[in-house]
């Protein structure tokens, strides 16, 4: 009798990704991974030691497809700008696989490019050394916000939208003036969520950029700042 066959690293990774198109991390299970590609768990685990590990590894093929083809052009600013869209259009692609990233993060190396490019983008704008490792982890920090939160609201149905977008318009229109003065008086202007994600995501990476070149000493980059 044949013995079940072999799966790669990749084709196991393949299926993972696949598998959480449709459900989320915290439904996805190394067990439910085994049975659609018809072999037991204990196979698995001879490529990953956790659930935790699985899900790491598939986040981080993410970022190596966002990093594969890229080639560092511009200002700082722009480097990072165009790290961050890179990642939100990698991530924007598999919705679903976003709310892994902000939850597990990821070790290989998709992670190491993206975090090399960023250490290297920081550098060249003139920030002390010292100072870089902060900066680093407040953009970090609000681009992964930024992905997860867009692709939470990505991944909903149409009709979860239309019925989300009502009840904010009885939130905001519906608003008692008396009791909520601001929201009444503000009420025709003010936007759900869902509306106009990208600009605002490039707005905000933005400001919190030229909160960073407010701060840099002037002079040239500090040393190896060209990258």
């Amino acid at each position: 009798m044949a013995g079940r066959r072999r799966w790669s690293t990749e084709e196991i990774l393949d299926a993972a990704a696949e598998l959480l198109r449709t459900s989320d991390a915290d439904s996805f299970s190394v067990r439910k991974l085994a049975a659609a590609l018809g072999t037991d768990s204990s196979s698995l685990y001879r490529h990953f030691r956790s659930k935790t590990e699985l899900l790491r590894a598939v986040a981080d093929r993410i970022l190596l497809t966002a990093m594969a083809d890229h080639r560092p052009e511009g200002d700082w600013k722009q480097r990072v700008t165009a790290l961050a869209l890179r990642a939100r259009e990698a991530f924007g692609q598999q919705p679903q696989l976003a709310a892994v990233w902000g939850r597990y993060a990821s070790g290989g190396t998709g992670s190491r490019l993206a975090m090399e490019e960023l250490l290297q983008a920081l550098r060249a704008s003139g920030l002390p050394d010292a100072e870089i490792p902060a900066r680093y982890h407040r953009i970090v920090v609000l681009i992964v916000a930024l992905i997860s939160s867009e692709a939470a609201v990505s991944s909903i149905t149409p009709e979860e939208y239309e019925q989300g977008m009502e009840l904010f318009r009885v939130a905001a229109l519906g608003a008692d003036p008396e009791r909520f003065p601001a929201l009444a008086h503000f009420a025709r202007d003010v936007r759900p969520l869902g509306v106009e994600r990208g600009a605002a995501f490039e707005e905000i990476l933005a400001a919190q950029l030229a909160q960073i070149e407010a701060e840099i000493p002037p002079g040239p980059p500090t040393a190896g700042g060209k990258g």
